[in-house]
């Protein structure tokens, strides 16, 4: 996968700065998730937001600029991901894609679940068998059109 030449320098500095995207969410006020997005260029921050994460990562203020501009969503490489924990999330929507899909039309009727009015949470639940991961996506139901 190759990433933006702005997400290594985050993802750098972060490291170097000793800092969790938890404790950025700390500064910034915005969720942890989101927070990586940004790192990612899925989300764009506002002026605010960029200046507090290029702040407390020691950055340079022109970057800013860079954090704030519209990105390009979903620019993820188009193949099967090879990274273990993508891939499991490929795994999980081919093994339980449909299944969902059919859970959500039966609660909800015919539509889709928001990627923009959206959510995402990641907890740890401690297990004495092994720690879990737990993913809480929330996401606006949008019911097709007719005309």
């Amino acid at each position: 996968m190759s990433i933006p030449e702005i997400t290594s320098a985050l993802l750098a500095a972060k490291k170097a700065k000793g800092l969790t995207f938890a404790d950025l969410e700390k500064i910034v006020g915005r969720d942890e998730v989101w927070i990586s997005a940004v790192f990612y260029r899925q989300a764009s921050a506002s002026e605010d937001e960029a200046s507090k994460i290029i702040s407390a990562l020691g950055l340079e203020p022109e970057m800013v600029a860079e954090l704030t501009d519209f990105p390009v969503k979903g620019s993820l490489d188009p193949v099967i991901p090879t990274d273990p924990l993508v891939y499991r999330f490929y795994e999980i929507m081919q093994v339980y894609g449909m299944p969902m899909k059919a859970v959500i039309h039966e609660k909800f009727g015919d539509g889709i679940m928001s990627a923009i009015d959206f959510t995402l949470d990641i907890e740890k639940e401690e297990d004495p068998k092994g720690d879990r991961v737990k993913v809480i996506m929330s996401g606006k139901f949008l019911p097709y059109k007719k005309w």
